[in-house]
């Protein structure tokens, strides 16, 4: 009995490599397998099965929010949902980390895919709030994961190599990928890429990829004043620091238009940038600022040193490196974007030419560091809705639900795609 599903097993697999290189509408050679119609076709069909459930989902860990660090509800409903789904799960993986692996019925590559699990804090809610709460669309990301993890697990005999699911704690900290990384899960489970969603205010059914650009990384800088005039001397310096920024904060929803819209413009207003705030407080200023390209925040911190050094005996102190920003690889997107617009339509993608948002971080940037990969934003904005209802960290955050069941067809495809003996991604130090 088990040589005749052994053999099944390489019969089905030899099939897959077959179909190897399919025709596109365009009569190019497409690579991998799992591109073809018929089988994205048994992607679309398990998603359609499942959506309802998977929105259930998206509402009960929506309605239990749990800040950075504190996941440990959330943990246990993916370690249950992945079990459930026949993964090998590992929980308590760099905090309240889960790491589920799925194996495919045929040989191929290891692919992860990453989701983040926790809330924004009540300090990181635009105008403040009274507890921690899912305005970033980690709730979303999660539920995204799952629904891959189930679609990828019911079509086992199709898939290729290994996927491994990484749910990760206290993203909104910037300390959880760090976590996770440090306990070598990239190095036992021998990940050769990696990839994830994240949600922004784009319209549902289309995917935002950020070729040569991605998200900011972040600096911060403490000055201490001296002097019987201390308070009244950090006010002016902090009036001086701030004015080294070369784009304003959003105050208002037509602030975030513009933003959404001069991301999409080629060599535009957010191509570059610096983004501070600077805040006097006794006799310190606090500053925190984001700046793109990357190189740049050693040019601010020349010049914050430069501004405090006219206030005698100011001290000046900075972390030993900025936080990095991730970058997401020119190449790799455009194979994603390529992928996207061949399965979902050409409507289905637009191209970011600037970092975004360009005044948060995503500590994703340190598995691209590592590994190559790819990160987009997935659309949940609904139609004729305000944009702060898909604009992260906005109190009245209400991404469309029909998203997940988007993220789900679109990131099943692509990561089975990628197991499938597709040729590596070109980015990542460990590419």
């Amino acid at each position: 009995m088990g040589r005749a599903l052994s053999r099944r097993t390489l019969l089905a697999c030899a099939a897959g490599a077959g179909a190897g290189v399919v025709w596109g509408t365009a009569g190019r050679a497409v690579a991998g397998g799992w591109g073809q119609p018929g089988v994205q076709g048994a992607v679309d069909a398990e998603v359609a099965r499942l959506e309802r459930g998977l929105i259930a989902l998206r509402r009960d860990i929506q309605r239990h929010p749990e800040r950075p660090g504190q996941e440990q509800r959330t943990a246990g409903v993916v370690a249950r949902e992945l079990r459930a789904a026949g993964l090998a799960v590992t929980t308590g993986v760099g905090g309240h980390g889960v790491v589920g692996v799925l194996r495919g019925s045929c040989p191929g590559r290891t692919v992860a895919y990453r989701a983040d699990m926790d809330a924004v804090p009540a300090k990181d809610i635009v105008g403040g709030g009274p507890a921690p709460a899912h305005l970033c669309g980690h709730d979303i990301h999660t539920t995204v994961a799952l629904g891959v993890a189930q679609v990828l697990a019911r079509l086992r005999r199709q898939l290729a190599g290994t996927v491994v699911f990484l749910f990760q704690p206290a993203e909104e900290s910037l300390s959880g990928a760090r976590a996770l990384i440090d306990t070598g899960v990239l190095e036992r489970t021998r990940v050769a890429e990696i990839h994830a969603l994240h949600c922004g205010p784009f319209p549902v059914g289309r995917f935002a990829v950020t070729p040569g650009f991605g998200m900011p990384g972040q600096d911060k800088a403490e000055v201490t004043v001296s002097g019987p005039d201390a308070p009244d001397a950090a006010r002016r310096l902090a009036t001086e620091i701030g004015a080294l920024a070369t784009v304003a904060l959003p105050q208002t929803p037509a602030d975030l238009e513009q933003i959404v819209a001069d991301a999409q413009t080629p060599h535009g207003p957010l191509a570059e940038f610096v983004a501070v705030r600077a805040r006097a407080q006794e006799a310190k200023v606090s500053v925190s600022y984001r700046c793109w390209p990357p190189e740049r925040y050693r040019e601010v911190r020349q010049d914050i040193q430069r501004l405090a050094t006219s206030y005698p005996g100011a001290g000046v102190s900075f972390p030993a490196e900025p936080f990095p920003a991730m970058v997401c690889p020119e190449r790799d997107a455009r194979v994603l974007a390529h992928h996207l617009r061949r399965t979902l339509g050409r409507d289905a993608v637009t191209e970011l030419h600037a970092a975004f948002p360009p005044f948060s971080g995503e500590d994703f940037a340190l598995y691209l560091d590592r590994v190559p990969g790819t990160f987009t934003f997935l659309g949940v904005r609904a139609p004729s809705a305000p944009i702060t209802t898909s604009y992260p960290h906005y109190p009245d955050f209400a991404p469309d639900e029909r998203a997940i069941g988007v993220g789900v067809r679109a990131m099943a495809g692509w990561i089975s795609e990628r197991t499938h003996g597709a040729q590596g991604l070109a980015g990542g130090r460990g590419a």
